[in-house]
């Protein structure tokens, strides 16, 4: 009986500390009510699940992103950018120039430059990226940077190895980054085949088991493909055959997502977030240079689309991809229209789409019928009550998996990325969004969301308030439980 009351005295020390923690380390009060409670009523399996998936990465960096050791140099620089996205600001057409707020944020955040001269292509599914991406890769000249959360051992994923492969052998460089968790089915054989041919290749924040279940709540979601510091590819779509929606493949799902080619300065940041995510993950010191970031000047295009791009993870001071769409939604007058497979907003993203619709601006939501997580879309439902009383229009597409991440406001502006509007994208990954200010580019985007909302499903909001008692509880129930999705 001592003993038996020493361990519970024992236990009650470890919960009282570890609920203090809890309540200085955590941020968010939904997330430090949600902790505490699975602290206290769940006896040491809720404190080893915080442990496992609570701690503050925000506040407990898992690395810097200093690219540059010398302090003056990189003052110098972020001087220069300040100037330099002034410059273009002020040189921009009045649809920029009216999201001003947006702009200035992630400059001053993030030190991501405003930047035109871009010639920037909206591509529709795996069948219009894809070949997008292996001609890029056929034309490199000095550098292929190239990271993915998941990266199949497939069709595409073997046709891309084999163009790496090749350019290796003519004397490009090659640097691979693949996500250990989404990347998985390659560690076998694509990556030890890369390497030994001298592709450069190493996964982010490796897995190793006594530490699976933190590290695997904390992974690189970004597919980013950056060639010869002038050519770059950013979206939703991994290297995996299920992107590819082709008469070959009859009976397969159909899947629905969106990706952005953009050659010229903007893809500068790009290089920059590769370079940090490449130094931590293959442990190197890699520094800028010419052939990493040609002057903008050298990078001569038709085209002159302002691009700026947004990105966060664990290793940001501030949640940039959250804040930069709550700034789109709060700058918008006219319409607001999102793609997303997974919405679990929290508070600040819902009132701000509740607020944007009660003032009048049209907003449509644009989210899978069947999503491929059932927890998350019965959670995600839990929220669609609120925004449908506010005068938001709700579609469920059913043609098959949507899978884009993109928002579209007034047609002025087009963001394209990785991030889902959900907990995990906005606190956990590190994810990247771009940024095109462009009519040509935002009505493009547009054209793309009207066309999808033709194979969907409207949501009745009378219907829906109507629906039984039982089924309103499952979704409220599962929304308790939506900050660790």
């Amino acid at each position: 009986m001592n003993w038996l009351l020493i361990l519970e005295i024992i236990y009650l020390i470890i919960l009282v500390s570890v609920c203090l923690r809890i309540i200085y380390d955590t941020h968010s009060i939904t997330k430090t009510l949600a902790y505490l409670l699975l602290a206290m009523f769940v006896p040491v399996i809720g404190i080893l699940f915080y442990f496992s998936f609570g701690i503050n990465y925000r506040k407990r960096k898992m690395y810097t992103k200093k690219l540059i050791a010398d302090d003056n140099m990189s003052e110098k620089l972020k001087e220069e950018i300040y100037r330099y996205s002034k410059r273009i600001f002020d040189q921009s057409n009045a649809d920029v120039q009216s999201s001003r707020e947006l702009a200035v944020m992630l400059v001053k955040d993030s030190q991501s430059p405003l930047t035109s001269g871009n010639e920037v292509k909206l591509l529709v599914n795996g069948e219009q990226k894809f070949p997008e991406v292996l001609e890029a890769i056929r034309h490199a000249r000095h550098h292929i940077h190239i990271e993915y959360y998941i990266y199949e051992d497939d069709e595409i994923g073997n046709t891309i190895a084999d163009a790496l492969i090749q350019k290796v052998k003519d004397g490009v460089e090659v640097r691979f980054i693949y996500d250990d968790f989404g990347s998985r089915s390659i560690r076998k054989k694509i990556a030890p085949r890369l390497k030994a041919v001298g592709v450069k290749t190493y996964p982010f924040y490796r897995i190793v088991f006594i530490a699976l279940a933190n590290r695997v709540n904390y992974r690189n979601h970004r597919k980013i493909i950056v060639i010869d510091g002038a050519t770059a590819f950013v979206g939703g779509i991994n290297v995996s055959d299920r992107y590819i929606n082709s008469e070959e493949r009859p009976g397969s799902l159909f899947w629905r997502d969106t990706h952005l080619r953009i050659d010229g300065p903007g893809v500068q940041y790009l290089q920059y977030l590769f370079l940090c995510d490449w130094n931590f993950c293959a442990n190197d010191r890699l520094q800028p240079s010419a052939l990493f970031f040609p002057p903008p000047s050298s990078l001569s295009f038709k085209s002159n689309k302002v691009v700026q791009i947004a990105a966060s993870g664990p290793d940001s001071d501030i949640p940039t991809i959250l804040f930069s769409l709550l700034q789109a939604i709060n700058l918008a007058t006219e319409e607001i229209l999102i793609t997303t497979p997974y919405f679990i907003p929290g508070e600040s993203l819902l009132d701000a789409l509740m607020v944007a619709a009660l003032g009048g601006v049209s907003v449509k939501l644009l989210v899978p019928g069947v999503s491929d997580s059932v927890l998350v879309n019965t959670a995600a439902r839990s929220y669609y009550g609120e925004l449908l009383k506010a005068g938001v229009e709700i579609y469920l597409y059913h043609k098959g998996f949507v899978h884009a991440k993109t928002l579209v406001t007034d047609r002025k502006v087009a963001i394209v990325g990785t991030a889902n509007m959900d907990y995990r994208s906005f606190d956990l990954n590190f994810e990247v969004n771009a940024i095109v200010y462009d009519n040509e580019i935002a009505g493009e985007l547009a054209d793309v969301f009207y066309k999808d909302i033709e194979d969907a499903e409207k949501i009745d909001a009378a219907a829906w308030e109507d629906r039984t008692t039982w089924k309103q509880l499952l979704e409220k129930t599962a929304r308790l439980v939506s900050p660790f999705l």
